[in-house]
């Protein structure tokens, strides 16, 4: 699954428990896409891919960030959008996350990149998620294009 060591526990730190609840839902919700990704099975693939499993944990690590969701109140208006989301659907924060992990895979394919691109495959998927989140139009997260990016 492409984690970094014998003991997958030492790759949660950057996401924590929450980053493997993710997963878990993942594979529970959009078993096709989330078998996809695992697999690289679409797309023409760089020969030094990022690991699935600790890509996971970073997404979920970066969109705690972005959504600034350890403050008591989000100082953002991404992070306040993503409330409204919350607020109708309680697994949005996971299904955000299924989005966020296509989106960056299809970012990858579009970049052509390779193991050291990861970084800058997350900046480009963290400045498309804000700018998808932000449209006036969309009103919940099934709304966002990226969402089609999602199979069962």
């Amino acid at each position: 699954m492409g984690w970094q060591g014998k003991d997958p526990s030492t790759d949660f730190r950057g996401g924590g428990f929450i980053s493997l609840e993710n997963l878990l839902y993942f594979a529970r919700n959009f078993p096709k896409s989330f078998q996809d990704l695992l697999r690289k099975q679409e797309g023409d693939r760089a020969i030094w891919e990022y690991p699935f499993a600790v890509a996971g944990v970073n997404i979920t690590f970066m969109l705690i960030q972005m959504l600034d969701l350890e403050a008591l109140k989000p100082r953002n208006l991404v992070g306040a959008t993503f409330l409204k989301f919350l607020a109708e659907n309680e697994s949005a924060f996971d299904l955000l996350y299924c989005i966020t992990f296509k989106l960056m895979d299809n970012q990858w394919l579009a970049m052509r990149a390779s193991y050291m691109d990861f970084n800058a495959v997350m900046k480009a998927t963290r400045r498309q998620l804000e700018e998808e989140l932000l449209q006036e139009d969309i009103t919940r997260l099934e709304d966002l294009p990226s969402y089609n990016l999602l199979s069962r």
